[in-house]
């Protein structure tokens, strides 16, 4: 069996462990079915629309100012030009798995000359000795949490000492967070005490919002200036928005307030998945409202049982799977989908898994 065959039988089942539910043009059609179609749109980056939503999150992040923008790797790869350009330093700093240097083509570096320094090992977290064995940088960039680790986090003392120390060191401070929300249940935090932290701020509504697409940067008055210049250079300013600012409203409304119910959810699936043999996850006890699962098996080995249960259940599992050194794994997000699961269902795709995975 191949990945194809794997998503096929997942994208078939009508319930899910992971998301809000599947990925339809419904999506858009629940989020405007409250709004007047009288009501006026955004244009070209202005307007009533665009600009109350850009003045709400913005004040939910504690900052002077904030920018929507189609895209987060938009929005980032303008953040940390900014602030190169402002020190007149190419190099900016952040982890060696982040999505701006796995997910992005070179992006950073082939549109503006900025060199990385890749900060850390690849299975662990960024430490503070590591922020201070850095060369000059104009801005450091932390992952909050860390999506290709699982959804780790540092503790909110090792966060605050690495921020308090680049701040002493005059380098610039960047929140890659896009799933901002998802992890203030464990930091028992606010989003502006966590945002202000930092010198700018990026948040996805798409990611763990489940709106269409989308994203917020947010910072100081000057910096977002500055980056709607870019966005506009950068062909962000389309003629409206609105179809993605509406949904990423209507999403953030309606779960803005469940991150700690996804949370304390995620910690309970992950706890009895790792009593099933030859499964775990990492982290063992979730951070956030996601994890990575992790099968101590041939990638077409686990494939071909998943298959088979997503073929005669009604419950997807995994719609794909990466191998590891060990096995293979694939990543969860608890939220809606998991939580309207029953009692009955959950435990029957907990013995499907057990007995798949105990036979060998």
């Amino acid at each position: 069996m191949n990945s194809v065959d794997l998503r096929s039988s997942y994208q078939k089942t009508t319930k899910r462990l992971d998301g809000h539910g599947s990925r339809t043009i419904g999506v858009l059609q629940e989020a405007l079915q409250s709004v007047s179609a009288d009501q006026p749109s955004d244009m070209y980056g202005n307007g009533e629309l665009i600009k109350t939503f850009e003045r709400k999150i913005a004040d939910l992040l504690g900052h002077d100012d904030a920018i929507f923008f189609p895209s987060g790797t938009m929005a980032q790869q303008i953040a940390l030009r900014i602030w190169s350009d402002e020190r007149n330093n190419r190099k900016v700093a952040y982890h060696r798995l982040c999505h701006l240097e796995i997910h992005e083509q070179d992006g950073l570096k082939e549109l503006h000359g900025i060199k990385p320094v890749l900060v850390g090992e690849v299975d662990r977290l960024m430490t503070i000795d590591d922020v201070k064995a850095l060369p000059d940088v104009s801005c450091l960039l932390l992952e909050l949490p860390q999506r290709e680790l699982g959804g780790l986090l540092p503790s909110r003392e090792e966060l605050e000492i690495i921020c308090a120390y680049a701040r002493e060191q005059g380098i610039r401070l960047h929140l890659d967070g896009a799933r901002l929300l998802e992890i203030l249940p464990y930091y028992e935090a606010s989003a502006k005490e966590i945002a202000e932290l930092f010198d700018s701020v990026y948040i996805s509504f798409y990611k763990g919002l489940g709106g269409v697409a989308g994203a917020i940067l947010a910072g100081p008055e000057a910096f977002c200036r500055e980056a709607r210049i870019w966005k506009r250079r950068y062909g962000g300013d389309l003629i409206s928005l609105y179809p993605y600012i509406l949904s990423a409203d209507h999403y953030y409304e309606q779960r803005k307030d469940r991150m700690a119910e996804y949370y304390v959810a995620a910690k309970a699936l992950a706890s009895s998945l790792n009593a099933i043999p030859g499964i775990s996850t990492r982290p063992l006890e979730p951070v956030s409202n996601m994890f990575h699962l992790y099968f101590e098996a041939d990638k077409a080995v686990v494939e071909e049982k998943l298959i088979e249960i997503q073929s005669h259940g009604k419950i997807g599992i995994a719609g794909y799977l990466v191998e590891k050194e060990k096995g293979c794994a694939t990543e969860i997000n608890i939220g809606d989908s998991f939580l309207a699961l029953t009692t009955d269902e959950r435990e029957n795709v907990f013995r499907q898994l057990t007995e798949a995975f105990s036979e060998d």
